[in-house]
């Protein structure tokens, strides 16, 4: 990625962000949580910093649930749209820890030209006519800890 920020937004416009700085890694989810929520059978996250994202528009809506590692997640989406924009896991004080940005969300998909995934995750649930990333990481379940 370039120095340069990416741009994006919600379905309906109503809540924009921005992406500045390096991704620590480009992300193909295949696990039922990002099923759902997509709407398809696997999501492409730009896994950042959350000092790289600023929010501006609408305030997000926010859907917690409880991690495979028994941590406290939280996707954030337009409540006017539905569209899924972020999520991350939330320390004890409630602090997003790492925000898992939807590339979908990307107002202008040829910054995604390039931008081949880096790690997959959860390729256990991976269906059987999608084959890996050549050269991606492969991880049957979450990424490990750091």
């Amino acid at each position: 990625m370039s120095s340069t920020s990416l741009h994006g937004s919600c379905f309906c416009k109503k809540i924009q962000l921005e992406l500045s700085g390096e991704p620590h890694a480009i992300a193909l989810c295949h696990c039922t949580d990002c099923r759902k929520i997509s709407g398809s059978v696997f999501t492409l996250n730009f896994i950042v910093s959350t000092t790289d994202l600023k929010i501006s528009g609408s305030s997000p809506a926010e859907n917690p649930k409880t991690s495979d590692s028994g941590k406290k997640y939280i996707n954030y989406f337009c409540k006017d749209c539905g569209s899924p924009l972020y999520g991350g896991a939330v320390d004890e004080s409630g602090k997003l820890q790492t925000a898992v940005v939807r590339a979908g969300c990307f107002d202008d998909l040829e910054v995604l030209k390039g931008k081949k995934p880096s790690v997959e995750i959860y390729t256990a649930q991976r269906m059987e006519w999608i084959s890996p990333v050549e050269g991606a990481a492969q991880f049957e379940g979450m990424l490990p800890a750091r």
